[in-house]
Formats: structure tokens, C-alpha cells, sequence
């Protein structure tokens, strides 16, 4: 089955330009090229013999993991964008979850994970069997996660997400740009379907 790149309804962001959100676009649109093509070269090597292509095998199976990652992330990050930008409800169960965990500081705490040095992504993600969250770092895209828990809130802190806005060291300022511009509506569904 070959994955398709989705449409997103973006509103105009502020303090992120179009221009990089259309950059943005483009690099997730090959994520989803790539891990097509990769998919296809696999069926293709396993039909030679895996012992064959021992070696192309293993690196391409690495590589997918890193496209499917940089596809399913990027879904996660521009859907948060659809709409237009919406307060967090107080009164619903995420806000409160956030409330009781990180007492009013989810913003600041969130952009102390997605300062991190490098690239990759900041992600929330709630953990059914403590009932809680876990705020963590992915390196990369592949690296780091939170094996089978479901993402509430995806964070891009590559240097493509900000650079044509704010330079090499304006990552603080985008992250602050990304949460004026989060429909928290959208991520108030992640959370409800997973609670």
C-alpha cells in the first residue's frame, strides 16, 4: 500500500511565514515519496534474497523507520495548525491533566525539551497505564520514543522548521510562535481518544 502526503487547512501563522510553511510542506511530501520508494525496494530485494542484499537491506529498513517517522511527524505537527489558533478550554480534561502535571508551565516546560541541542522533535505523549504525561525528546525522528505511547502534542525543532524565519539561533522565538499559532481543540481530540 502506498501512503499518499496529506492536505492540510492552515490558516495564515503568525510568526511563521508561508513561505516556510510551503518549505515545510515540500520536506514533508519526500518523507512520503521516500518511504514509498523504499517500501518498493524492499519488496524488490526480498524477492532476490535477503542474503543477496544483506547489507542494502539493512540500511534501507533503517532509512524507512526514519521516513515513516518524518511522515507520521509532520501529520501530527501541521494538523495542531488546522483551523485557526484556539485557547486551551480550561475546563476539559487535558487542561486539567496539564494543570495537575505541570501546574501552568506546560509552554515553558515544553520549550525547555524543544531547546534541546540538535535536531529532531519535542513530543508529549500519554502514558495510559500511569496516566500520565511524558514530555520527551526524538532525535532525529527515529531515536528516543516512548515505545507505544500516543503522541498528544508533536513539536518540529529541526533547524527547516524556523531557520527562513528566525536564523540558525532563533529556535526559542519560533517555538513561541508555534504555540500562538496551536489549535488546541485538535489536540484536545488526540487526548480524549486516548484516555
Amino acid at each position: 500500500m502506498e501512503y499518499t502526503a496529506k492536505t492540510f487547512n492552515l490558516p495564515e501563522l503568525e510568526g511563521i511565514s508561508k513561505r516556510s510553511v510551503e518549505e515545510h510542506l515540500g520536506l514533508y511530501a519526500g518523507y512520503v515519496k521516500n518511504f514509498n520508494a523504499i517500501s518498493s525496494k524492499l519488496v524488490e530485494y526480498a524477492k532476490e534474497g535477503s542474503e543477496k542484499n544483506a547489507h542494502a537491506l539493512s540500511e534501507l529498513i533503517r532509512r524507512r523507520s526514519f521516513e515513516f517517522g518524518g511522515m507520521r511527524l509532520h501529520e501530527l505537527y501541521f494538523s495542531q495548525f488546522e483551523g485557526s489558533a484556539t485557547p486551551l478550554n480550561a475546563d476539559n480534561t487535558l487542561a486539567k491533566q496539564l494543570e495537575k502535571e505541570y501546574h501552568g508551565y506546560i509552554q515553558e516546560y515544553f520549550k525547555a525539551v524543544g531547546n534541546m541541542r540538535g535536531p529532531g522533535w519535542a513530543l508529549l505523549y500519554w502514558d495510559p497505564v500511569s496516566k500520565q504525561f511524558l514530555a520527551g525528546f526524538s532525535g532525529e525522528q527515529h531515536h528516543g520514543h516512548f515505545v507505544t505511547l500516543p503522541i498528544i502534542l508533536a513539536l518540529d525543532v529541526w533547524e527547516h522548521a524556523f531557520i527562513l524565519d528566525y536564523g540558525a539561533q532563533g529556535k526559542g522565538k519560533y517555538i513561541d510562535a508555534f504555540f500562538k499559532n496551536l489549535n488546541w481543540g485538535v489536540i484536545e481530540k488526540r487526548f480524549e481518544q486516548v484516555v
